[in-house]
């Protein structure tokens, strides 16, 4: 399994390329920016992209869907909580002073329980609401990527709309900590933690 990070986007949102050695199919988790970049990524590892998953709905996560999608033909995948704020790209970057174009609308929505298939790389979705409604996990073969759901040492933020505190740390608490201690997570800002990392010392969702 091929795991690539590229910081993208005026944020520096991190932007995950998840390659399959074998098939060389290829997924990017949040494209928040610098399309590019991920496309020049891609052909460096001799990649085919076939999916485009969103965790959430945030611009600073889906801001290179329209440009990915116009190059390869990658199919969007967002859940369906989070889908109406694809074509709200522009004017949700516009509120911070940034420029931004609208997604196209996704492909497929994604559930809790859903799998997603790259090559012969299986991601289990998990709903992991809180900083938005509809933002997920997604699990492979000891690593997670959960978007800002969790951090390193702290938690995504609950004051945009759609958040709320409490269902965050209930989504951290029976979607994430359930999950093996050595369990790597591949977070949308920062550096990677662990998942037993975070149950021992994260102070916002101690278990």
């Amino acid at each position: 399994m091929i795991i690539n990070a590229i910081a993208v986007g005026p944020l520096q949102a991190n932007c995950f390329i998840l390659g399959c050695k074998q098939t060389r199919e290829a997924a990017v988790i949040d494209p928040g920016g610098d399309a590019d970049q991920i496309l020049l990524a891609l052909a460096k590892d001799r990649l085919t992209l076939k999916a485009i998953i969103n965790t959430h709905g945030h611009f600073d996560h889906i801001s290179a869907n329209r440009a990915l999608k116009a190059a390869t033909g990658a199919d969007i995948m967002v859940h369906p909580k989070d889908a109406p704020m694809l074509a709200e790209v522009s004017s949700s970057a516009a509120q911070w002073g940034m420029k931004s174009e609208d997604s196209p609308a996704p492909d497929r929505l994604l559930d809790d329980g859903d799998t997603v298939t790259v090559g012969h790389i299986v991601l289990e979705v998990r709903h992991t609401p809180g900083h938005t409604p509809g933002g997920i996990s997604l699990y492979t073969d000891k690593v997670v990527f959960v978007g800002d759901t969790l951090f390193a040492g702290s938690i995504g933020r609950t004051d945009f709309p759609g958040g709320d505190f409490n269902t965050l740390i209930r989504s951290i608490q029976t979607k994430l900590f359930t999950l093996p201690d050595d369990v790597t997570v591949y977070t949308g800002h920062m550096q990677p933690t662990t998942i037993g990392r975070e149950k021992r010392s994260n102070p916002f969702c101690r278990m």
